[in-house]
C-alpha cells in the first residue's frame, strides 16, 4: 500500500520536472528572440553611424572633393537612413563628451531643434549619457584621424518590452502550474473526503447489528450470574465499541466542542488502554500539574489518544515502554506519546498520515489519517512526528489551541 504514495510522489515530481522543462524552453526561445532583435538593432545603429559619418565627411570636404564624393554617394539615401530611425533613442558626442545631437529621446521640455538645449533638457541628456556610457550600446565613429565621435543608443521600446516578456511569461506559467497543481490536489482531497464519509457511515451501519446483539448477550450473561467483574470489563468494551460506531456515523458532520481539561481526557484514554495492553509494556502518564483547558470533542480526542497508544504498542512488538506527557507552551497545550519501538525513517514522517499507508500485515492504514483529520479539521490543532529514530523509538505530538 505504501507504494501507492511513492508512485503519487513520483508522479507529482515528474509533473513538476516537465513543467520546469516547458518553462525553461519558453525562456530560451524568448531570450533568443530578444537577443536576435538586439543584434538587429545594433546593426541598424552601425548603418546609422556609417551614414552619419559619410554625411559629416561630405560636409567637411572641399568643393571639388564634395563633387567627387557626391558622384559616388546618394546623399538623399544617407539622409533617408538617418530619418527612418524613429524608434531607437540615439545620442552622439565628441571625444570630450560634449553632446552634439540626439534623436527619439522624450525630452522633459519642448525643444526647438535649432536652438541650444534648455537647462532641464541638457541635464536629462547628461544623465542619459552617464547611463549609456556604462552599457554596451556604444559605437565609435572615426570621422577623421583627429575627429572621433561616439554614438550611444538605448534599446527601442519594443525591445525593452520584449526583454521583460520572458519574466512575465515565467510568472504566468508558474501561476498556471500552481493553479493546475492545487486544483488536482483539491479534487483528490474532495474525492477522499467523500470516500471517508461514505466508508465511515457504512462501517457504523454494519457494526450496529452485531453491537446490539452483543449488548443482549451481555444482559443474558448478567442474568446467568457470570462473574460480575468479568462481565463489567466486557461491558466496557462493548460500550466502547458502540461509542466507536457512533463516532464513525458522525464523520462528515461537525462534532460538539466543549472546553475541557486536557489532562482529564488523556487520563481517561490512558487508563482504558492500560488494562488492555501486555503486562510487558510499561505505560506511564505524566500529566501537567496545572489545568490545560482546550476546546475538544472528548470522544473523538480520546479515540485519537487510544489510536496513538495502540500504534505504539504495535511498534514495540510485545515489550517496551510508552510515556504519555502533557504540558503547555505559550498559547497552546500539547500531548506527547513516546515509545521505544522500531522507529520511523525521516522520509516517512508525513507519509504515515496518508490513507492506506501501513507497515502492518493486516489493517487498512486509516488510523493516523483519521487522527490527523480529527485534530486538524475539528480541533484546529496539529499532529505530527516530533522525533523518531529507527531502532530507538518515536514521539508523536498533538498541539491544541489554549482555551481561555
Amino acid at each position: 500500500m505504501a507504494n501507492i504514495y511513492d508512485r503519487r510522489r513520483y508522479g507529482v515530481l515528474l509533473f513538476l520536472i516537465i513543467s520546469v522543462g516547458v518553462v525553461v524552453l519558453f525562456l530560451y526561445v524568448s531570450n533568443s528572440l530578444v537577443k536576435d532583435l538586439s543584434e538587429q538593432e545594433r546593426d541598424r545603429m552601425q548603418i546609422w553611424a556609417d551614414a552619419t559619418k559619410e554625411i559629416v565627411n561630405i560636409g567637411n570636404a572641399s568643393v571639388d572633393d564634395s563633387t567627387s564624393i557626391s558622384a559616388g554617394i546618394d546623399i538623399d539615401f544617407l539622409l533617408n537612413i538617418i530619418e527612418r530611425n524613429r524608434t531607437i533613442p540615439v545620442l552622439w558626442t565628441d571625444d570630450k563628451d560634449n553632446i552634439l545631437g540626439q534623436k527619439n529621446f522624450d525630452l522633459p521640455e519642448a525643444q526647438d531643434p535649432i536652438m541650444p538645449y534648455t537647462e532641464l533638457n541638457q541635464q536629462f541628456l547628461n544623465e542619459k549619457l552617464a547611463d549609456l556610457k556604462n552599457s554596451s550600446n556604444i559605437i565609435v565613429m572615426d570621422i577623421s584621424p583627429d575627429n572621433r565621435q561616439y554614438l550611444y543608443y538605448e534599446d527601442s521600446k519594443l525591445l525593452q518590452r520584449l526583454s521583460y516578456y520572458p519574466y512575465v511569461q515565467l510568472l504566468v506559467m508558474l501561476a498556471f502550474i500552481a493553479v493546475v497543481y492545487f486544483a488536482v490536489l483539491s479534487t483528490k482531497k474532495a474525492e477522499q473526503n467523500k470516500v471517508w464519509v461514505g466508508l465511515s457511515k457504512e462501517t457504523a451501519h454494519q457494526l450496529g447489528t452485531p453491537i446490539s446483539s452483543l449488548m443482549a448477550w451481555m444482559e443474558l450473561l448478567e442474568s446467568l450470574g457470570v462473574d460480575a467483574e468479568t462481565v463489567a470489563e466486557m461491558n466496557k468494551d462493548v460500550k466502547r465499541l458502540s461509542t466507536i460506531a457512533s463516532r464513525f456515523s458522525k464523520i462528515g458532520s461537525k462534532p460538539q466542542m466543549e472546553s475541557e481539561n486536557l489532562n482529564d481526557a488523556v487520563a481517561r484514554s490512558s487508563s482504558y488502554m492500560s488494562s488492555r495492553i501486555s503486562s510487558r509494556i510499561n505505560l506511564t502518564v505524566d500529566l501537567d500539574s496545572n489545568a490545560l483547558p482546550a476546546m475538544i470533542s472528548a470522544p473523538l480526542f480520546e479515540w485519537v489518544m487510544e489510536n496513538l497508544i495502540k500504534n505504539a504498542v504495535d511498534a514495540m512488538e510485545g515489550s517496551g515502554a510508552i510515556a504519555v506527557t502533557t504540558g503547555k507552551e505559550k498559547d497552546y497545550v500539547y500531548v506527547e506519546v513516546a515509545d521505544t519501538g522500531k522507529g520511523i525513517s525521516r522520509k516517512n514522517f508525513k507519509t504515515i498520515f496518508n490513507p492506506g499507508y501501513t507497515t502492518k500485515k493486516r489493517g487498512w492504514g486509516l488510523g493516523l489519517t483519521l487522527a490527523k483529520r480529527i485534530i486538524e479539521q475539528y480541533h484546529a490543532g496539529k499532529i505530527y512526528v516530533k522525533t523518531s529514530e529507527p531502532g530507538i523509538g518515536t514521539t508523536f505530538r498533538i498541539d491544541l489551541p489554549l482555551s481561555h
